[in-house]
């Protein structure tokens, strides 16, 4: 297993004004994304931005700040079997209650 960050996702109020800071502010590359979140390329880790509803939503929480921390880390891996080793190491190492959500393949 090779330790990294795959993705930050950050919560943001206004997504067009978001997008024209990192794109045009910050000169990072832009992916072809869909028009309700955007992402950016940054040598083997992505930036993704989203509405702050929008990814409430998708961590299942809601988006009035209580138990939402505005931003989400992403460790993918090649393999199924990778995540369960990942998953089990993290629960094992850190004592981690976790909760799991079906994803779409």
């Amino acid at each position: 297993m090779k330790p990294r960050i795959s993705m930050v996702t950050l919560d943001v109020r206004d997504l067009s004004s978001a997008i024209e800071f990192y794109e045009k502010g910050l000169g990072f590359p832009r992916m072809e994304s869909p028009p309700e979140v955007a992402f950016f390329t940054l040598n083997g880790t992505w930036l993704g931005l989203y509405e702050r509803e929008a990814l409430a939503k998708d961590a299942t929480v809601s988006p009035e700040g209580e138990g939402f921390e505005s931003f989400t880390l992403a460790h993918n891996v090649a393999s199924e079997e990778e995540v369960d080793e990942v998953v089990s190491q993290a629960v094992d190492e850190l004592q981690l209650n976790l909760v799991f959500k079906e994803c779409e393949k």
